[in-house]
């Protein structure tokens, strides 16, 4: 039995174990404070002893991307990354211009879509060819001549310029080919995350891979003919520019007229869909482009402005960044949350259903593209959603009082503030 010292029970023992404990946590203290001060310090640059990296950093890398390197303390791990550069994308160069791509082989969760950058200078020609899948274009820089046939032989010409896009449906041969006096940058987006541009239907290679008797037994002609066929394929190649849209355009419509639906959109000429103080958005999709079957939005965000909270509940949404700079916040199912930043020439892929929002960080406008490969743009924003609910119910949840959800607008904002 362990004796008594003194009238308030305590035993040596216990005395010395807590004289012992008091001694480590007076010690602990200065340690204590420090950590302390560099909690506290992490909202003043991020100069804290607590977020100190004195080992290696790719510093340009970190500078560009703050939202990974100091998170906002409501992310929580398990969302998988989200964005893909294209300037990580390997640029495969020809004499008439250059491509290259970011598919799910370079970003795992973007399944659905992948997307091609290319440039062709003036006459720069991608050769003659058709895809599997659907081929949505918007044109970054410059300006060029599309041209494609459809299933019933119908001709299509047109010429492109910056701002406008196009389709074309998939197994729809076509050519892209760049106008002076500086050729042309485009966008491509097919309705295919594992799509490789570097695989696909080429009129020079099947030519060469088809025996010159069958090619001159199905034309009535002379093997002769088809002396010159490429023994490899042209893909991207310098030619001469082409004649007038109008000579072009006569000479493809001969005998069958052109096709009903045009597969080229001139966005310059369509007013926005919804303008506010935040900035505007574009929504074009098989309502006003009945050609298309992938649907898309042109957002604009001022300095500051939010495309707000929202979700698209038909379909995945593949993101392109044509000018300025934001960070993006996706949540998921789990209690998981993600933010990263994003910059000119970066791709965002956001799945079905997923929450989230894109707001711009910098001082000049952010122009992005949101894609989905459905002929129907949909969303719901959650600002929409709580001013259907009963205000009760919503305030039972959140607790932010009634009177704030009352002011809440009946129509979503979609780009705010508004």
């Amino acid at each position: 039995m362990e004796k008594q010292d003194g009238k308030d029970g305590l035993s040596r023992r216990t005395f010395l174990g807590k004289s012992s404990a008091m001694l480590a946590a007076a010690a602990g203290m200065p340690m204590m404070a420090a950590a302390q001060q560099a909690v506290d310090k992490s909202g003043d640059n991020h100069k804290g002893v607590n977020e100190q990296q004195p080992g290696p950093k790719n510093a340009p890398l970190e500078a560009a991307e703050p939202s990974s390197v100091y998170p906002p303390e409501s992310d929580s791990g398990g969302q998988p990354p989200f964005k893909y550069p294209f300037s990580f994308a390997h640029k495969r160069i020809e004499a008439g211009g250059w491509t290259r791509q970011v598919t799910v082989r370079d970003l795992p969760i973007s399944k659905k879509m992948a997307g091609v950058e290319m440039r062709l200078i003036a006459g720069g020609i991608r050769e003659l060819h058709w895809h599997v899948g659907a081929e949505w274009a918007f044109m970054t820089a410059g300006s060029a001549r599309i041209t494609a046939v459809d299933q019933k032989g119908r001709g299509f010409v047109e010429d492109i310029h910056e701002g406008d896009l196009w389709i074309f449906p998939g197994g729809i041969p076509h050519s892209i080919q760049g106008l002076g006096p500086d050729g042309c940058q485009f966008l491509l987006v097919f309705d295919d995350g594992n799509f490789n541009e570097f695989e696909t239907f080429l009129l020079t290679d099947w030519l060469h891979h088809t025996p010159k008797d069958v090619l001159a037994k199905n034309f009535g002609t002379s093997e002769e003919t088809f002396k010159n066929v490429p023994k490899r394929e042209l893909f991207i190649f310098p030619r001469d520019l082409p004649r007038t849209l109008a000579e072009e355009q006569k000479e493809a419509y001969a005998g069958s007229g052109p096709i009903p639906n045009s597969f080229a959109f001139f966005t310059g000429k369509m007013h926005p869909t919804k303008v506010s103080a935040g900035g505007s958005v574009k929504i074009v999709d098989q309502s006003n482009f009945p050609a298309t079957n992938i649907a898309a939005a042109i957002v604009t965000l001022k300095p500051g402005g939010l495309r707000e909270l929202h979700w698209h509940p038909n379909e995945d949404e593949w993101q392109y960044y044509v000018k300025g700079s934001g960070r993006m916040t996706v949540f998921s199912a789990g209690g998981h949350a993600r933010t990263m930043d994003f910059h000119e020439g970066d791709v965002g892929y956001i799945e079905r259903s997923l929450p989230h929002y894109i707001e711009n960080t910098g001082d000049t406008d952010m122009v992005f593209l949101e894609v989905f490969p459905t002929p129907h743009y949909e969303d719901i924003s959650l600002g929409e959603w709580l001013a259907h609910t009963p205000s009760r119910l919503v305030d039972q949840h959140i607790g932010t009082g009634e009177d704030f959800l009352h002011k809440i607008g009946k129509k979503e904002a979609v780009v705010v503030p508004e």
